[in-house]
């Protein structure tokens, strides 16, 4: 195992904060393509009013039928927790929030389309009008961008998160050596990041007809990765048992402050 010496202070620690959950009833303004992968959505109306998300990796709860043609109807949020009525609780999905807007209550979120997901399809299909219940965030991870070291990792799930951060970052005008690896198995998403040039960002393309997994690919990458001793974050996100072995080998192998490694699973492996 490798020990590596951290002299952050607590100042630099990222710093949970936390929301009032409300349940909002918004509409779809507009929904188009992006990238070949992702469907771009924007929604609106005026419950957006008071819509807080502080964090780059937050996410709100996205509300749809249980059956098709079932009437939403959202819990409660009461001082003993979530309440729901009676009838069959709708099916709800999690995203992150790609961009609001408070001047005109327009919340901008990113889906990306793949086969079997119920957010996916709805998103795909998504027309102005259409109708959605959200609720959250309930809370938000403040991460500083003021690190010397940055290391974001995710697959096609997280480029969303990744993209609000890269921006996050260009505004700031980070002096700082920062790092994106994006494993993915669709080549039609790689454009999703192409405003973003500025940052050094290395795709990893599967190819396992070939006997070439991108997870394999992405430990050997690490594998390489000189870290620093200290002022360092490490952000990554996918299929959960991936990340797991991601945050055991950063904290673990190469000996990292779990403090500043985060390692999210946004789906799992059926």
């Amino acid at each position: 195992m490798e020990h590596k010496r951290t002299e952050s202070s607590a100042a630099n620690l990222p710093v949970r904060v936390k929301n009032e959950l409300v349940f909002r009833h918004i509409t779809v303004k507009s929904a188009e393509t992006v990238s070949g992968c992702f469907k771009r959505i924007v929604l609106s109306g005026d419950e957006l009013k008071g819509f807080t998300s502080r964090g780059f990796d937050d996410h709100i709860k996205l509300f749809f039928p249980a059956n098709p043609g079932d009437m939403i109807v959202p819990p409660t949020a009461t001082e003993d927790g979530i309440a729901w009525g009676e009838g069959p609780r709708p099916v709800n999905r999690e995203y992150t929030p790609l961009h609001f807007d408070a001047q005109t209550n327009e919340l901008t979120l990113d889906f990306y389309i793949h086969d079997g997901g119920v957010a996916s399809e709805w998103a795909d299909n998504a027309k102005p009008g259409d109708k959605l219940i959200i609720g959250g965030p309930r809370g938000s991870l403040i991460i500083p961008t003021t690190y010397r070291w940055q290391l974001y990792l995710c697959d096609e799930t997280g480029l969303p998160a990744v993209k609000r951060r890269l921006r996050e970052l260009k505004e700031a005008a980070v002096n700082a050596k920062i790092t994106v690896l994006v494993k993915v198995k669709d080549v039609s998403c790689i454009s999703y990041l192409d405003e973003e040039k500025d940052f050094n960002i290395e795709w990893i393309v599967s190819d396992e007809h070939n006997g070439y997994r991108e997870d394999d690919a992405v430990v050997q990458k690490l594998q390489s990765l000189m870290l620093p001793e200290n002022d360092y974050y490490v952000w990554a996100t996918g299929e959960g048992k991936f990340v797991k072995g991601l945050s055991d080998y950063f904290t673990e192998t190469r000996g990292l402050d779990a403090n500043f490694v985060r390692c999210v699973a946004y789906w799992h492996a059926k």
